[in-house]
């Protein structure tokens, strides 16, 4: 059997400069759940490869002879994996599997490009999908499968969570991903446990795997951060070695966290890891005190919005005071607080860039990821917004562009407030201090972010034509990028110089 595993890109990677210096633009980290897959087929079938278009280009005359062809998307990804699948089809007969937390929340959809959907974690699932197609045998039985009979979509039995879910990823079986470990933009990950036992309404996770949380063993998750460092570091010298740990709620299971940390910290391992946490963890010194001791130099803390309204909205349980409190404690232990943040709530209105600005610099919040309220099918907020979405299939928008009419402001003048509030906190002024004022890795991220959001500020106003001519017309224009056969992107545009693009940026 020859397997082949493709994560396809939202703007899939290219050869430049830029890859140096700007993350998520023509490059960004790739996806473990492909590794961890492929490792799990790789112990039983020697031909099985991964490619990711966040890190390199697919070689082709090495993936249409393959037998099956597994795709993972998220929602972002879904409409270059649609298009990617239908044109092998068209060349191949090979099967084809899709996956991802996308196509578990779109099984119908995703079936209209693949022979076979797995729905949830693929863990156990992949090895009886694969066996089944190498043998011919009934697939009917096998949990989490959506497959046709004829023209009808079947649903098989429920998706059970994988209980073994120690697998370390074997990062060799990803395709140049050896070779791209040059670049300081993409980082080592590392995911040690699944699953969130809260219930925000905007969160695809537990629509898609429940309230469960399950925890690899320490010894598991030690043995990946070691695979991990050695796989990024041993062949180039990186400027920033950081390690992310990037479980969606890392701390839900206290005890089993503070045995991770623990056994980080006896394991004698030096580095800087950074990870994902709900504000709870400011309030808790002793598991602050370890994330300390173990590396930890900065949480982010999806604290998304500033008003009571809105926490109270969408199910967050969340007040502002307790994230003030909660931030000023986590740095009292030295650590930084990075904040993720969602604009678009029904509460929002014109003004709220600047407010988030100001809290960011008043409260050292060290750097942001800021998006627009997404909607995903399968999630609460998708069925009380469904009738003000701009598009219902237009999936490549929900990497932060405005995808909704939000109730006290126009999509246009939502997507300026977020172009806003980054043109404040990535301001000239703040580059020049943090040039000066910062040292080491904290000089060099901060670099990297003013990059990273000049790109998103460049897209997101270019996008404003198509925002505008939506809400003119309700109509979508005809989109500016399209596939050709050799399976590049057109309408990019010409790449700036490095030493072009920083004058850009600070002027």
């Amino acid at each position: 059997m020859k397997i082949r595993f493709i994560e396809p890109g939202n703007r899939p990677y290219q050869k430049t400069l830029l890859n140096h210096l700007v993350y998520d633009r023509y490059i960004r980290t790739p996806s473990q759940g492909i590794i961890t897959l492929a490792t799990i087929l790789h112990q039983k079938y020697d031909d099985v490869r991964c490619y990711s278009e966040s890190i390199s280009e697919i070689v082709w005359d090495d993936v249409l002879d393959a037998d099956i062809i597994f795709f993972s998307i998220f929602t972002f990804q879904a409409e270059r994996g649609y298009q990617l699948a239908d044109d092998i089809r068209s060349k191949t007969k090979a099967r084809i599997v899709f996956g991802g937390l996308h196509a578990t929340l779109n099984p119908e959809e995703a079936m209209a490009h693949a022979d076979i959907v797995m729905r949830g974690e693929g863990d156990e699932t992949i090895l009886m999908v694969t066996e089944a197609i190498e043998n011919g045998s009934d697939i009917s039985e096998i949990p989490g499968i959506v497959y046709k009979d004829g023209e009808k979509i079947v649903f098989g039995p429920k998706a059970i969570p994988p209980v073994q879910i120690d697998t370390v990823p074997d990062r060799s079986l990803l395709y140049r991903f050896k070779e791209a470990t040059i670049y300081n933009t993409i980082w080592p990950q590392v995911h040690a446990s699944r699953g969130c036992p809260h219930n925000c309404a905007y969160c695809s996770l537990v629509a898609a795997f429940g309230r469960t949380v399950r925890c690899r063993s320490p010894q598991s998750v030690i043995e990946d951060i070691r695979q991990a460092i050695d796989f990024f570091d041993s062949k180039y010298h990186r400027l920033s070695r950081v390690l992310w740990i990037t479980d969606d709620n890392f701390f839900a299971n206290r005890e089993w966290a503070k045995s991770v940390l623990n056994a980080i910290i006896e394991s004698g391992i030096k580095y800087h890891f950074t990870i994902q946490a709900r504000y709870e963890v400011g309030f808790d010194d002793e598991m602050l005190d370890l994330l300390k001791r173990a590396g930890f130099f900065q949480l982010a803390m999806g604290i998304e919005f500033l008003e009571d309204e809105a926490f109270q909205m969408y199910k967050k349980k969340s007040t502002y005071s307790e994230i003030l409190r909660s931030v000023k404690n986590i740095q009292a232990h030295g650590i930084q607080v990075r904040g993720l943040f969602i604009f678009g709530a029904d509460n929002h209105t014109v003004g709220i860039g600047k407010k988030l600005a100001d809290f960011v610099v008043k409260n050292d919040i060290v750097g942001v990821l800021i998006q627009s309220m997404y909607f995903i099918p399968g999630t609460p907020v998708y069925e009380t917004h469904k009738d003000r979405l701009i598009t219902q299939r237009l999936w490549s928008r929900s990497n932060g562009k405005v995808v909704h009419k939000p109730k006290q402001m126009s999509p246009v003048e939502l997507q300026n407030e977020i172009i806003d509030a980054s043109s404040r906190i990535y301001s000239f002024r703040r580059f020049i201090s943090a040039m000066i004022h910062r040292r080491g890795i904290d000089r060099t991220l901060f670099l990297g972010e003013c990059l990273w959001q000049y790109f998103v500020r460049k897209d997101l106003r270019e996008d404003l034509a198509f925002l505008e001519q939506y809400c003119e017309t309700q109509q979508e224009p005809a989109p500016n990028r399209i596939l050709t056969h050799d399976h590049k992107w057109l309408g990019i545009g010409n790449i700036p110089s490095p030493v072009h693009l920083l004058r850009r940026v600070i002027t």
